[in-house]
C-alpha cells in the first residue's frame, strides 16, 4: 500500500503544480496585449496621415460616438471606447479635440455617449467653432467587428479622411458588445 501511495504522490503534486501555474483567464499581461488599443491607435494614425496639412491649427475637432451601423442611434462600450481612444490618439498627434462630455449644451443620451446624428452635426460644430467632426460606425459578424472612422467637414459633409479596420471578436471585444 505504501508503494502505491509513493507512486500516486508525485502524480498528485504534478497535477497541483499544473493548476497553480495556470494564469487567470483575464490577467493583466494578456489583457494589456489585446488588439483593441493598438488597432484604434493605428486607425487614428491613418487619419492623422491623411489630414496632414489639411486642417487649421486653431480650430478644434469634435469626436462623435462610434455607433452600431444597424442602429445608428445606438452604441455600446465598444463604440464609446473606440471613440475615446481615437480621440486620445488624435490629440496626441497634435489636433485640438473638444471633450464633449464636459459640454452641457450637447444632447447626451444615457448609456450612449455623444450621439451625432446628421441633422445635429452642423449645428454642434458651428456652436463650438469646430472645423471637423470625427464620426464612425461598426458592424458585427460572428467572428469580427468591422469599424469605419471618418473625419467630415460639417458645412459641406465632405469626407476629409477615412479608415476601416477589423477587430477579431475575442473575449474582450465580445464583453464590450454585450453591455448594450
Amino acid at each position: 500500500m505504501r508503494a502505491f501511495a509513493a507512486l500516486l504522490l508525485p502524480l498528485a503534486l504534478a497535477g497541483c503544480a499544473w493548476f497553480s501555474d495556470k494564469p487567470p483567464e483575464n490577467d493583466y499581461a494578456s489583457t494589456s496585449q489585446n488588439q483593441f488599443v493598438g488597432a484604434n491607435y493605428r486607425a487614428a494614425d491613418a487619419l492623422l496621415s491623411q489630414l496632414n496639412g489639411r486642417l487649421a491649427g486653431d480650430k478644434p475637432l469634435i469626436m462623435a460616438t462610434v455607433v452600431n451601423i444597424d442602429a445608428l442611434d445606438q452604441s455600446s462600450t465598444l463604440g464609446r471606447l473606440v471613440s475615446e481612444q481615437v480621440s486620445t490618439r488624435l490629440a496626441q498627434g497634435g489636433l485640438r479635440m473638444l471633450e464633449m462630455k464636459l459640454r452641457t449644451s450637447v444632447y447626451m443620451k444615457r448609456q450612449q455617449g455623444e450621439m451625432m446624428l446628421t441633422r445635429e452635426v452642423g449645428e454642434v460644430a458651428h456652436n463650438h467653432n469646430a472645423q471637423a467632426v470625427v464620426v464612425g460606425s461598426y458592424g458585427e459578424t460572428n467572428d469580427a467587428v468591422f469599424v469605419n472612422i471618418k473625419v467630415v467637414q460639417p458645412q459641406t459633409n465632405q469626407v476629409m479622411a477615412a479608415t476601416d479596420y477589423v477587430l477579431a471578436k475575442d473575449s474582450v471585444v465580445r464583453s464590450m458588445l454585450q453591455g448594450r
